[in-house]
């Protein structure tokens, strides 16, 4: 399908969008209702994450919807939006998820999208949330799926009962949970899905590029190479309204050089005393400091590591984070040495799409002869 077809059909889902279209990531707990409505606000469409419990996505779009009212009568892009339609995004891990609450929160507020991400089953799990979500919406909910190889993509295209509307297309590069060995980095694995899903007669479904994407620059290179708009998430981090500790802010500030200063462990995610994930798929991506630098010199036990670090997080505060104090999980993308400061959501939104089309510009017009 022509870019400027699925442009128009972006457009006419999220009717207050401006082009190229950016998206704040479900990341959970730390993208709530202030962070999703002031990316939408600004043009982009911003997802609220899962919170540290299932039903706590009513919580948060009530929230949004009591936010969004408040607004209402302000001439902002908002005022564009589908009646009844929540304009904002709800993301879902379903490796731990409960699809009774989804679905009890997707026929209350109805969402303009929903993301979904980690089967545990592989594309059964997807089928089955997609095919219910879609019910209680009666489809004005746009269902979002994360993928990170090209078999996953296809699966999903092909799926009978769970093609999703719009697939996100998650590199190597992207902080928090990826693919743990067998991702691809956004310049090969964006181009490489949009062939494949041309090829079989799918290249109808938007693509999403997710991994690595700071700044205009990182945007006009993920256009270039075939997306539809873009996915940021550590950008963002580093937002007025993320909900995020400062300590943990600061660290984001802090990281430089993040192809050697980030990892993908589940280390972290023990630490905090996570399990579950379906740790042969995915891993999440984090700043390395003290906990890591002690595992890997083999100095101590697993079990000492835990004492420290439930010790930190009790007594250090702001400190159980950063490259040289910290102990805790920092997920962040290998993106991170581009994030220098902390800003409005909006703004960013709005300086990244603006940097974005004067790149673009700037090369259409170097080659015009």
């Amino acid at each position: 399908m022509a870019a400027s077809s699925i442009r128009n059909s972006l457009k006419s889902h999220y009717p207050w969008a401006a082009f190229p279209l950016i998206i704040s990531a479900p990341m959970r707990v730390m993208s709530g209702p202030a962070l999703a409505l002031a990316v939408s606000e600004a043009g982009g469409l911003g997802f609220i994450g899962p919170g540290i419990k299932p039903e706590s996505i009513l919580t948060d779009l009530t929230e949004a919807a009591s936010l969004c009212s408040q607004r209402a009568s302000d001439a902002t892009r908002l005022s564009v939006q589908d009646e009844g339609v929540l304009p904002v995004g709800i993301g879902f891990q379903l490796w731990n998820g409960d699809l009774g609450s989804a679905k009890e929160a997707a026929e209350k507020f109805i969402p303009a999208a929903i993301w979904l991400f980690a089967p545990k089953d592989g594309q059964k799990d997807v089928d089955d949330w997609t095919e219910v979500l879609r019910g209680v919406t009666k489809g004005r909910s746009q269902i979002w799926l994360q993928v990170g190889t090209v078999g996953e993509a296809v699966e999903a295209a092909e799926s009978k009962r769970g093609r999703p509307d719009v697939l996100v297309v998650q590199g190597q590069e992207a902080g928090g949970h990826g693919r743990t060995s067998d991702g691809a980095s956004l310049g090969t694995l964006v181009p490489e899905i949009k062939d494949t899903l041309e090829e079989r007669g799918a290249g109808d479904i938007p693509l999403f590029a997710a991994g690595g994407i700071a700044d205009g620059r990182g945007v006009a290179a993920a256009l270039c190479l075939g997306a539809s708009g873009v996915v940021m998430g550590t950008r963002f981090l580093c937002s007025n309204e993320a909900r995020i500790k400062k300590g943990y802010q600061d660290a984001v500030l802090e990281a430089k050089d993040g192809g050697k200063n980030t990892v993908r462990t589940h280390l972290y995610n023990h630490l905090r005393g996570t399990f579950g994930w379906p740790e042969e798929r995915w891993a999440p991506r984090t700043i390395v400091n003290r906990s890591w630098e002690e595992h890997t010199q083999g100095g101590s036990s697993f079990d000492q590591l835990k004492e420290k670090h439930d010790q930190s997080v009790k007594e250090d505060g702001d400190k159980a984070w950063g490259r040289q104090t910290g102990r805790t999980a920092t997920y962040a993308g290998s993106g991170v040495g581009l994030v220098r400061s902390v800003d409005p959501a909006g703004e960013i939104v709005e300086k990244t799409r603006e940097e974005a089309k004067k790149i673009l510009r700037g090369l259409q017009s170097g080659l015009q002869v």
